[in-house]
């Protein structure tokens, strides 16, 4: 084969949970061409990760005439990661010879020839996990387990790219981030119990930095805690200097969000903060990677268990966040 297009058009937490899937692929399939497609602000995550030969932005096909849309997705496999529409009837349209997607997107049964019949829902494999279902027309026999996968990490890069002058001179092995927000994607820990945890590490000699955009700062940064340790980088990081921060830092706090995922895949202390309720639970959503951590306030929460909403992650103790970093 000489082209591979491994479509996921969604976030950047869910882009890194796929990133297991194409090195498989780069291992399985050494001389082919791996084309991540996916929205373009996430190609500098998907440009860390050394399996992949090239990136195109769903904004870019949309932009262009649709004989040109053919032409720019002209590949051998095209493995619908994260279902959409529209992608699925232009690869048909491309003649793709295999077009992978679940069964379970009515859409799928007239544009792809391979339907794989799993449930992300309901099921209790992890989403990187997930991904590998999508693989089984290519000749994988078994899911890896979660330790397998957990060896393709080594393929992220860290982003050569200068840190801002205000961040340039900490010792980020001891810096804490801590990252309130996810742009309404995930269930949150209350902002009081971001300020705690931030006074509580300065007063232990850490330092600790605020990360979110300009929009998420704009609703907290007057609240941060005053002091010489803390450090507000709201809208002042490009990505790929938030990469290189979670790179760099001894660890990072968040709820379920690309910078935990992106801190994790790393090797640091990344700190997920959850609640059990399927399908946003831990099983599916917890971070790759070593050191990283998900906890929850009660795994037998009887309203999670029952799919209800639920604050119990409001609960979770700022000591016990705060132990991981002692």
């Amino acid at each position: 084969m000489n082209r591979i297009i491994i479509s996921r058009t969604d976030s950047i937490g869910d882009v890194v949970l796929t990133m297991p899937l194409c090195a498989w692929l780069r291992e399985k399939f050494p001389e082919t061409k791996l084309t991540f497609l996916g929205k373009n602000y996430t190609r500098e995550v998907v440009e860390c990760f050394d399996c992949i030969n090239e990136f195109i932005s769903l904004e870019e096909i949309e932009d262009l005439p649709i004989i040109n849309r053919l032409n720019f997705i002209k590949s051998d496999v095209f493995i619908h990661v994260f279902p959409n529409k529209e992608l699925a009837a232009l690869a048909k349209k491309a003649k793709i010879p295999v077009r992978i997607g679940t069964s379970h997107r009515v859409y799928h049964l007239l544009t792809c020839n391979h339907r794989l019949n799993f449930s992300r829902k309901n099921s209790s494999l992890h989403e990187s996990q997930l991904n590998f279902e999508l693989a089984k027309p290519l000749g994988i026999k078994e899911i890896p387990s979660l330790k397998e996968i957990n060896s393709y990490l080594t393929h992220f890069n860290i982003p050569k790219v200068d840190l801002p002058d205000f961040l340039s001179e900490l010792d980020l092995s001891d810096t804490v981030i801590l990252h309130p927000k996810s742009q309404g994607s995930a269930m949150e820990w209350p902002l009081e119990n971001y300020f705690e945890l931030a006074q509580r590490l300065a007063d232990k000699g850490k330092t600790v930095c605020f990360t979110g955009t300009e929009v998420e700062g704009e609703q907290f940064r007057s609240q941060i805690p005053f002091n010489n340790r803390i450090i507000d980088t709201t809208g002042r990081l490009t990505l790929p200097q938030l990469i290189k921060l979670c790179a760099l830092s001894e660890g990072l706090v968040a709820c379920s969000t690309g910078p935990y995922h992106l801190s994790a895949v790393f090797g640091n202390k990344a700190i997920g903060l959850f609640s059990t309720r399927k399908p946003i639970h831990p099983g599916r959503w917890s971070a790759l990677g070593e050191n990283a951590v998900a906890l929850v306030y009660d795994e037998n929460c009887p309203k999670c268990k029952k799919g209800k909403k639920c604050n119990c992650i409001e609960k979770i103790e700022v000591d016990r966040v705060i132990r991981f970093f002692e």
